[in-house]
Protein backbone atom coordinates (compact mmCIF):
# COMPACT_ATOMS: atom_id res chain seq x y z
CA UNK A 1 0.00 0.00 0.00
CA UNK A 2 1.47 3.40 -1.10
CA UNK A 3 1.61 6.35 1.07
CA UNK A 4 -0.80 8.92 0.30
CA UNK A 5 0.50 12.16 -1.01
CA UNK A 6 -0.81 15.34 0.50
CA UNK A 7 0.55 18.42 0.53
CA UNK A 8 1.32 20.33 4.14
CA UNK A 9 -1.40 22.80 3.08
CA UNK A 10 -3.96 19.93 3.22
CA UNK A 11 -2.29 19.25 5.93
CA UNK A 12 -3.21 22.53 7.79
CA UNK A 13 -6.41 22.93 6.58
CA UNK A 14 -7.23 19.78 8.32
CA UNK A 15 -5.62 20.96 11.48
CA UNK A 16 -8.11 23.97 10.58
CA UNK A 17 -10.88 21.96 10.20
CA UNK A 18 -10.30 20.17 13.49
CA UNK A 19 -9.51 23.24 15.24
CA UNK A 20 -6.18 21.71 16.42
CA UNK A 21 -3.01 23.14 17.22
CA UNK A 22 0.39 22.14 16.34
CA UNK A 23 0.74 20.37 19.75
CA UNK A 24 -2.34 18.53 19.45
CA UNK A 25 -1.98 17.52 16.41
CA UNK A 26 1.83 16.07 17.45
CA UNK A 27 0.26 14.34 20.75
CA UNK A 28 -2.95 12.51 18.32
CA UNK A 29 0.58 11.54 15.83
CA UNK A 30 2.71 10.22 18.63
CA UNK A 31 5.63 12.82 17.26
CA UNK A 32 7.99 15.96 18.37
CA UNK A 33 5.73 18.91 18.04
CA UNK A 34 9.37 20.32 16.29
CA UNK A 35 8.56 17.90 13.99
CA UNK A 36 5.67 19.45 12.87
CA UNK A 37 6.88 22.64 13.13
CA UNK A 38 9.38 21.86 10.69
CA UNK A 39 7.37 19.97 8.31
CA UNK A 40 4.47 23.22 8.39
CA UNK A 41 7.28 25.74 7.84
CA UNK A 42 8.10 24.12 3.97
CA UNK A 43 5.05 24.44 1.61
CA UNK A 44 5.77 21.51 -0.67
CA UNK A 45 4.37 18.11 0.17
CA UNK A 46 4.08 16.15 3.53
CA UNK A 47 7.88 15.22 3.75
CA UNK A 48 10.10 13.47 6.85
CA UNK A 49 10.51 10.04 7.50
CA UNK A 50 7.79 7.85 5.89
CA UNK A 51 6.76 6.61 9.31
CA UNK A 52 6.08 10.20 10.36
CA UNK A 53 4.55 10.69 7.31
CA UNK A 54 2.02 7.84 8.06
CA UNK A 55 1.66 8.91 11.87
CA UNK A 56 -0.03 12.31 10.91
CA UNK A 57 -1.81 11.26 8.63
CA UNK A 58 -3.75 8.07 10.51
CA UNK A 59 -3.64 10.93 13.38
CA UNK A 60 -5.98 12.65 11.50
CA UNK A 61 -7.96 10.41 9.50
CA UNK A 62 -9.02 8.92 12.56
CA UNK A 63 -10.07 12.15 13.83
CA UNK A 64 -12.65 12.52 10.81
CA UNK A 65 -10.37 13.94 8.20
CA UNK A 66 -10.58 12.40 4.67
CA UNK A 67 -7.92 13.89 2.46
CA UNK A 68 -9.04 14.38 -1.30
CA UNK A 69 -6.38 13.55 -4.14
CA UNK A 70 -6.05 15.52 -7.02
CA UNK A 71 -8.93 14.88 -9.62
CA UNK A 72 -9.16 18.10 -11.60
CA UNK A 73 -10.32 20.04 -8.98
CA UNK A 74 -7.30 20.17 -6.87
CA UNK A 75 -6.70 18.01 -4.07
CA UNK A 76 -8.42 19.36 -0.64
CA UNK A 77 -9.54 18.02 2.81
CA UNK A 78 -13.01 17.20 4.22
CA UNK A 79 -14.72 16.04 7.36
CA UNK A 80 -16.03 12.31 6.67
CA UNK A 81 -19.74 11.84 6.76
CA UNK A 82 -20.93 10.60 10.50
CA UNK A 83 -21.61 6.86 10.32
CA UNK A 84 -25.03 5.89 11.24
CA UNK A 85 -24.77 4.23 14.78
CA UNK A 86 -26.87 0.93 15.00
CA UNK A 87 -29.01 0.22 17.61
Amino acid sequence: MSILKVSIRQVKAARALLGWSQDELAHSAGVSIPTIKRLEASDDSLGGRAETSSKILRALQAAGIEFIEENGGGPGVRMRKPTPRRG
